[in-house]
Formats: C-alpha cells, structure tokens, sequence
C-alpha cells in the first residue's frame, strides 16, 4: 500500500483495472447464481454453488451457437476484408502519393465520422434493391467498407512516413508495385496490421444496430443482436440476463486475449515511430 501512495500512476492504474475487471467478475458470479438465490441475498454475494442452467436455457432458447457462427463469420470477415481494402488504399495515398491525397483522407474522416443513424435507411434500401438484404453478406459489405475508411486514414498516415529509400532501392532491384506492396512494405507495416485486424474484430462483433435492422431472421442475427431481442421481449430473468452477458463478451475477451501480444507489438512499434 505505501508503494502505490508513493507511484500515483501505479495507484491510478491498479484503480483502473479493478473497475474494468469489476463488472466481468460480478457478472460472472450471478451467471452461476440460481433465481432463488439471485433475489435472496443480491447481486454482490457469492454464490453457494454452480447452477449453470441459465446458461443452458439462455444458449437453447436464443440457438446461441448459430448466433456464434454467424457473429464469427461476420467479425472475421469484415476484420480480414477491411484490412486488405485499408492496405490498398493506404498504398495509393501513402506512397503512391496520388493528387488530392489530403482531400481524399479527409473524406475517410468524414465518412468514419458519419453515425450509423445516418446509414440505415441508404443501405436499407440498397440492400433491398441489390437482394441482399437479410443476409451475412450485406453486413460483411457495409462494415468493412466502414472500418476501412479508419483503417486507411491510419495507415495512410503511416505509410506516408515509410523510408523512401526502402522503395527505390526495390524499384532498382526490379520490383513493381504489387512486389513492393506485398514483400516490402505489408510485412515492415505488419504490427500496425495486426492492430487494425484485432480492432475490427471486435468493433464489428459489438456492432448492434445495423445489424437489427439488416438481420431480420433468426438463422442470420448475431450475439450482439440476439441479446438485445431478447432482453427486450422481457423473457429474462436476472441469473439469465447475467448468462447471457457473459456469453456474448466471452468469445471477443478470448480473442483478445489470443492476439494480446501482436496487439501489444503494434502499439510498441508505433510508439517508438
């Protein structure tokens, strides 16, 4: 205690990780809590015993695992599409150097600013008129066109600082644009790659509106929205409501948590840039 009074920066972050921690552990705790004993003695005690059939009948009513795979699909393919499509055009504005290279990130600004409340009825009805409304694809679309435009604001910002002899002395060798892309600069750029493909991960796997509204079916919605319906029909108890947090934050912590270090690289890497 006299060490944390003397480091107010180590005090300040031990604080910090107790609140960040603190919400996860009382969840978890009243997950395994039955009704009986969630209304007798409150939300903050400790359970007497593991009762795991709220998980269970939260997982069968809402078919969690259908809800995981198609969550999984989406996040994953819109983390791997919008980091291709934000290399690419980080390239083109970075190195490239293209005409109006501030005016078009300057667009990616602007259009990461837009609020999803300003997209819903455009691509509402683009989606309608293309046919692919209800289904995966059209979320996987607009989300990675979306977390693109950050993407390719960053990277842009990053490239453009790439050693420019790196390059010349690659185009000396013989490398063309594409060679130079993919040997040269994609793996010098990777720890920032890395951080952008763990963050639209889990950005997209929290995402809730645009998914209520493009995801009418069952077969098709996503935790994050499976949880929001049924919370909101009243179907839940409070040990329930508790499962069925736990189980929608569950898969993003582990994914985290698998990918903690390249996350902690890129970030190292960036700031000794």
């Amino acid at each position: 205690m006299t060490a944390l009074r003397r480091y107010p920066v180590l005090l300040a972050l031990v604080i910090g990780a107790l609140f960040m921690v603190l919400p996860f552990l009382i969840v978890t705790l009243n997950a395994v809590k039955s009704p009986a004993e969630y209304s007798a003695n409150g939300p903050l005690s400790l359970p007497e015993g593991v009762y795991l059939d709220g998980l269970k009948d939260f997982w069968e009513r809402v078919d969690f695992g259908q809800k995981l795979v198609n969550s999984v699909i989406i996040s994953g393919s819109v983390a791997l599409g919008a980091v291709v499509l934000s290399v690419l055009n980080a390239y083109a504005i970075g190195i490239g150097r293209i005409k109006g290279r501030t005016w078009v990130l300057a667009f990616f600004v602007l259009a990461n600013m837009l609020p999803q409340e300003a997209l819903v009825y455009p691509v509402y009805y683009l989606s309608k008129e293309a046919g692919l409304y209800d289904t995966r694809l059209s979320v996987i679309i607009v989300f990675t066109v979306i977390q693109a435009a950050f993407g390719t604001y960053l990277l842009a910002s990053v490239l453009g600082q790439f050693p420019r002899e790196i390059i010349e002395a690659a185009r000396i060798d013989g490398a063309n644009k594409w060679q130079v892309l993919w040997r040269i600069v994609v793996p010098v750029s990777r720890p920032t790659i890395g951080v952008l493909l763990v963050f639209f991960f889990i950005w997209t796997w929290n995402e809730f509106l645009l998914p209520l509204v493009m995801l009418i079916s069952n077969d098709n919605q996503t935790v994050s929205v499976a949880l929001g319906v049924l919370q909101g029909q009243r179907l839940m108890d409070a040990t329930m409501t508790n499962a069925a947090a736990l189980l929608g934050v569950l898969p993003a912590i582990v994914f985290f948590l698998v990918f903690q270090r390249t996350l902690t690289r890129g970030i190292a890497v960036g700031a000794v840039k």
